[in-house]
């Protein structure tokens, strides 16, 4: 039984592995000489003025949110396309639902301004 699963497990060694010998690899060979310059906070090539932690608008942060979640929603889409043929009426039925879904929920943020960029 366990024989089955070697691939498996020498896969997942090498996964933790690797990136561990090439972290150290980096370590060993790339120079390392910070200057004041070098420790600074970079922040687009500006030195910050005022206060740091400023208040933004919530709607850049729902903005985003929606576009992942109808970004990760769409991915169901895939799966369902390479299946059509084999699916039938209930598979149209079933993605004429989903999408409904997605198309009310796009409405209600689109109703609420929260697509508004400004």
């Amino acid at each position: 039984m366990l024989l089955n699963y070697t691939g498996v497990f020498i896969v997942l060694l090498w996964g933790i592995i690797f990136p561990i010998i090439l972290l150290w690899a980096q370590k060993l060979l790339s120079p390392n000489n910070p200057t004041p310059a070098k420790l600074l906070t970079y922040e687009c090539g500006l030195d910050t003025q005022g206060d740091t932690w400023i208040r933004f608008k919530l709607s850049y942060f729902m903005y985003a949110l929606i576009f992942v979640i109808f970004d990760v929603e769409t991915i169901f889409l895939y799966p369902w396309a390479m299946q059509f043929k084999n699916m039938g009426v209930f598979g149209i039925v079933e993605m004429v639902i989903f999408m409904a879904i997605l198309i009310l929920g796009f409405a209600y943020a689109w109703k609420e301004g929260a697509l508004e960029w400004m």
